[in-house]
């Protein structure tokens, strides 16, 4: 039997065992993520470890003597071997349980189940709406490249990237709540159990923050990847048969241009994720960056491993969405390949 005959005989490969880039990736990266959050979980303990002081002394202050320390660790578990320690609190994670706080004794779960809520609120709606901004404002400048608009809109840029959250968040309120007009109030203060959305004012001045501080990004990225396209030798030929500009810009160079650019999309997500802190702090905002906060001040350390899991997952779960999506918007590196 010849090479030919046996590679006709066997035929070609079956769909399934041909490889595939989404599902693939999707694997691959999942298995690394929670490879991730292993060694996450064990960072941020042996963290809390070499901090001066522990959850009794933070609890009891100037109340704090030797024998109510030693009671108190004891009744808290702190006077056990740190791997002891942390061996209870991963089984319990596994089991779903994050254990209790060592500030108040209140199930951890409980405690962050409705600040992730708050936090994910803020980065969903800044996410989203300055993305739709970056992108828009993106493709307008490059449609109008080196003309006062585009050069106005890229100077701007430039400048408040080099802002930190917290000064865009003292001038807007500023501006809008304390000193030039009274729109908004200057915290975000929720009634208990109350939805953020039920609560629009209170959102405008810490979404408006966040908003800022990402859109320079993606203006830019979207901005360079569109003149990219519009000098493309495809778009060149569209618009020598005549096409309209816009079915140009938006059929031609856009869907070819968004590839780069969801990758800075899903860096202002993670950059969202790590910005909610300092804003929620200034804004008094109850969402996972102020319980972060505070839990490191009272050496909570079940607190604040399960929100350092929490903003880890969602780096993670962002990073695969990115890859998804980036590999979807391209026809050549999603397809199969024999």
């Amino acid at each position: 039997m010849t090479a030919t005959e046996a590679t006709e005989r066997v035929g070609p490969p079956s769909r399934a065992a041909r490889p595939h880039p989404i599902r693939d990736t999707v694997i691959r990266r999942s298995l690394i993520g929670i490879l991730t959050l292993v060694l996450v979980s064990i960072l941020v303990f042996a963290a809390t470890q070499v901090l001066p002081g522990n959850a009794a002394s933070a609890v009891l202050l100037n109340t704090a003597t030797p024998a109510r320390l030693h009671a108190l660790e004891a009744q808290l578990g702190l006077n056990r071997p740190a791997p002891a320690q942390y061996w209870a609190w991963l089984t319990g994670v596994l089991h779903g349980n994050f254990g209790k706080s060592l500030a108040n004794g209140q199930p951890v779960g409980t405690l962050v189940g409705g600040r992730i809520v708050n936090s994910l609120v803020l980065v969903v709606l800044a996410g989203v709406i300055g993305t739709l901004i970056g992108v828009g404002l993106g493709v307008l400048a490059a449609a109008r490249r080196d003309s006062v608009f585009d050069h106005v809109l890229s100077v701007t840029a430039l400048a408040v990237t080099a802002l930190p959250e917290f000064v865009v968040a003292v001038v807007l309120v500023i501006f809008f709540a304390a000193v030039v007009f009274h729109w908004f109030p200057a915290v975000s203060v929720f009634v208990p159990g109350t939805a953020p959305w039920s609560n629009p004012r209170e959102l405008v001045l810490p979404v408006a923050t966040l908003i800022i501080v990402i859109v320079p990004y993606v203006f830019r990225m979207m901005r360079a990847s569109m003149i990219d396209a519009l000098e493309s030798d495809y778009v060149q030929m569209a618009q020598l048969k005549g096409v309209p500009r816009w079915r140009v810009l938006f059929l031609h160079a856009l869907p070819n241009a968004i590839a780069p650019t969801i990758q800075v999309i899903g860096l202002s997500f993670l950059y969202l994720a790590g910005g909610v802190v300092v804003v929620e702090y200034i804004f008094n905002y109850p969402g996972l960056g102020q319980a972060l906060v505070n839990a490191v001040s009272d050496r909570d350390i079940p607190q604040i491993q399960a929100i350092v899991l929490v903003l880890a997952a969602f780096y993670i779960f962002v990073n695969i969405l990115t890859d998804v999506i980036s590999l979807a918007v391209s026809p050549r590196r999603r397809l199969p390949r024999s």
